[in-house]
């Protein structure tokens, strides 16, 4: 990826509160909706639509995709190296 798509995203993320901060909440660990929902002080559907947000533009994932509850999401490679430049 080149620096002006890395810029673009970074915009995009930077633009929202709930992307950034879920992005940030993330971070290294492996996190559920309901646990950044907790840490940041939003509500899970805030969580949930950022999470959505990032998924897309593959900076998380989520890890188990087929449960109902319990998901749990991590930062990809990409999602890391945008969090050093937050």
């Amino acid at each position: 990826m080149d620096e002006k798509e890395l810029y673009s995203i970074l915009g995009f993320v930077k633009v929202s509160k709930y992307r950034t901060t879920t992005l940030k909440t993330i971070g290294h660990s492996y996190m559920m909706p309901s646990e950044i929902a907790r840490v940041s002080n939003f509500k899970t559907s805030q969580v949930s639509s950022a999470l959505i947000d990032l998924k897309k533009k593959n900076l998380v994932v989520c890890l188990n995709e087929e449960a109902k509850k319990g998901r749990l999401y991590r930062c990809t490679e990409l999602g890391l190296e945008l969090l050093d430049r937050l």
